[in-house]
Formats: C-alpha cells, structure tokens, sequence
C-alpha cells in the first residue's frame, strides 16, 4: 500500500533551502519516492490550515518511506533542510491500488 509523506515548511534561509532542493530529488527517487506536489500555490478553502510551502512525496509502501527517511543518503540533506526551514512532517499510509 502507498505511503505519503506530507510536508508544510516555512523557509528561514533561501540560499540553503535552495541547495536542499537541488539535492534531494535523487535520495527520493533512489528509495521509489516521487514528488506528487512540491512547493504549488496554495488556494484556502476552509479554515486555518497554516499551510506555507507543502510537498507530499509518494512512496511504494510505508517502509520504503521510512528507509528514506533514516537513510545515509538523506541525513545530510535533512540537516541542511532543517537548518535552511521550519515545519512539520508525517507519514501516512495510502489506500491499497
């Protein structure tokens, strides 16, 4: 079953942000992950969601998401995210196809 990664970030420093952004699409893709949305305008329909700049990355299954995540590959890229922005992150498993 599909899992997702759904993203809302505020960028602090865009220079670091933007070196983040180059880097990282090769760590997701090496672990099957795929951009769904990265970064569009955002239109409000209802409510406060605080939503700033949202991505949400397709991953084959949730362990697939998680060894993303935790890998070598992507830990110099999450340090360098997080130094560049502010946000939060989840993990949510999709519907089977």
């Amino acid at each position: 079953m599909p899992a997702y990664f759904v993203v809302n970030i505020t960028v602090r420093d865009p220079a670091k942000f933007e070196a983040y952004r180059q880097a990282v699409p090769a760590a997701i893709a090496k672990f099957g992950g795929r951009y769904l949305v990265r970064g569009g305008a955002v239109e409000v329909m209802e409510g406060d969601p605080g939503l700033d700049r949202v991505v949400i990355l397709e991953f084959p299954d949730a362990a697939a998401a998680r060894a993303f995540y935790t890998s070598e590959e992507y830990a110099p890229l999450l340090a360098l995210r997080l130094s560049a922005a502010d946000g939060t992150m989840a993990l949510v498993e999709g519907l089977p196809a």
